[in-house]
């Protein structure tokens, strides 16, 4: 009985496993990708232009932008507020995109989607987005985005030695 049991519990194991696996893209998954891609592309070119409309208009009305500094989680409104006296002044920030992974949950709906991308910044140098996209009436908005700074794990123990160091002050 107890081999039974086991054999089950692996059986069930397996299926799950089996069902999570990537499949195929299919034609309408390629043309869901091709418009979340031109979603983030349009996210971009609006803030490399200090464009705010076409900037928020890429966010879910409950959208959270996530900054690189620990204590930046900015719901949409308060994010538009912050970026509204930039925009104003004519200064947005370049990032453009090297490469892009982009996965659609596997729900009947494909109304979820989530990314990661490598990122180019003048200032910066590589920088990582990624987030969550939903599919609404209007098309694809980003629900979450993240913005980071990948580190080198040789750089690592260092950089982040810094960073405790600096927030213990």
């Amino acid at each position: 009985m107890p081999h039974r049991i086991r054999l089950s519990a692996f059986l069930l194991i397996f299926a799950s496993f089996a069902a999570a696996r990537p499949v195929i893209a299919q034609p309408e998954d390629k043309a869901k990708i091709a418009a979340i891609s031109e979603t983030l592309d349009r996210f971009h070119a609006a803030a490399s232009k200090a464009d705010e409309k076409a900037y928020f208009d890429q966010f879910a009305p409950d959208g959270v932008f996530i900054g690189t500094d620990a204590a930046e989680r900015w719901p949409v409104e308060a994010f538009r507020k912050y970026v509204a006296t930039r925009f104003a002044e004519g200064l947005g920030w370049t990032y453009k995109p090297r490469k892009r992974h982009v996965t659609l949950a596997p729900i009947p709906c494909g109304c979820i989607a989530w990314f990661d991308e490598t990122l180019d910044n003048a200032v910066y140098g590589t920088a990582r987005g990624s987030g969550v996209l939903s599919l609404t009436p209007s098309g694809w908005k980003i629900a979450q985005y993240v913005l980071s700074f990948p580190i080198p794990n040789p750089l690592a123990k260092e950089l982040t030695g810094k960073i405790k160091t600096f927030e213990k002050r």
